[in-house]
């Protein structure tokens, strides 16, 4: 990936991580790009296929493309930040995600996202009053 590629890459995310919209101005790591579909699974370093994502969650999310739903157990799919309305499958209660839908939760499994470090730190900035979305 050539740097203009990275660079609208977080440009167009806001430098925000597209799946728990942290900022990354507020994370001591910089943000990595991540292949949606993962490269072992032939997905391409294009514009369409990448998405900004902070360490945690593209470390969790690894070459995953589905997980289970720990609603109903069954395997769904995860968020695309390219296909899918980030509104239409999250939504914040207080400093934690909430899936609102399959894909929603799963994703939030699979990444951890609402690990307990990860909510402590976004209570702390959102007391500060810092937007999460």
């Amino acid at each position: 990936m050539d740097a203009k590629l990275k660079a609208k890459v977080r440009r167009r995310a806001d430098f925000r991580c597209e799946y728990c919209h942290f900022p990354e101005i507020y994370s001591e790591l910089r943000f990595q790009i991540d292949h949606i579909l993962a490269r072992k699974h032939q997905g391409r370093s294009n514009v369409s296929n990448l998405a900004l994502s902070c360490f945690r969650c593209n470390t969790h999310k690894g070459s995953n493309l589905a997980g289970l739903d720990p609603l109903t157990r069954r395997l769904v799919r995860l968020f695309n930040p390219r296909t899918d309305e980030w509104t239409s499958h999250f939504t914040w209660d207080g400093p934690r995600l909430k899936g609102l839908t399959a894909v929603g939760r799963t994703t939030i499994a699979v990444l951890c996202i609402n690990r307990s470090d990860a909510v402590l730190l976004r209570s702390a900035l959102m007391q500060e009053g810092v937007r999460l979305t």
